[in-house]
């Protein structure tokens, strides 16, 4: 998989797969309660009802292998604290003769308004321009997520399709390259 090998950096952020030998090696053990600490109601809010609520150690933990089940999850680091600020979920999916890379991303609620969102998906863009086999890059946005919306258009991505009633979420797309 492809999201795994992710690896960047951006002028305040490091990013690269959760589980990585990169990271401190306590991190691996204190995963589910970083998890825990990024998850809070707030920052769920718009996200599936499924994942609302508390995030107790066990219930981040079964979270977290949930996520590594579907694909490819992300830590975000602030680079000045050393402090995990976030996640960055990546899903490949055939498109055409290459990958569309569907995307999803989490800050923690303390790193909010402080633009790290539109450096990460600028850096994770970054990324994907220099992978040969991504298409496209697409992510779904809830109705009342504008400010999610914003941080990908501002990032270049442009509304591509409304998800079933039930859904409620739109999907913007950036191309990266055509077939």
């Amino acid at each position: 998989m492809l999201g795994r090998s992710c690896v960047f950096e951006t002028d305040r952020l490091q990013i690269r797969e959760w589980h990585s030998v990169s990271w401190p090696a306590h991190w691996e053990d204190e995963l589910a309660g970083i998890v825990a600490g990024i998850l809070t109601e707030p920052v769920t809010r718009t996200l599936p009802v499924s994942w609302h609520g508390a995030f107790t150690q066990e219930r981040a933990r079964d979270w977290i292998g949930e996520r590594d089940r579907e694909g490819a999850t992300l830590l975000v680091v602030e680079k000045a604290t050393a402090n995990p600020v976030g996640l960055v979920i990546l899903f490949e999916t055939p498109s055409g003769d290459g990958i569309e890379m569907r995307l999803g991303y989490l800050l923690a609620e303390a790193s909010w308004g402080m633009g790290f969102a539109t450096e990460l998906v600028d850096g994770l863009v970054r990324w994907c321009r220099v992978q040969p086999t991504i298409r496209s890059l697409a992510g779904g946005v809830a109705p009342n997520n504008p400010a999610s919306k914003r941080v990908l258009e501002k990032n270049g991505f442009l509304p591509s399709e409304v998800a079933s009633e039930g859904d409620r979420e739109e999907i913007l797309r950036l191309i990266l390259r055509t077939p």
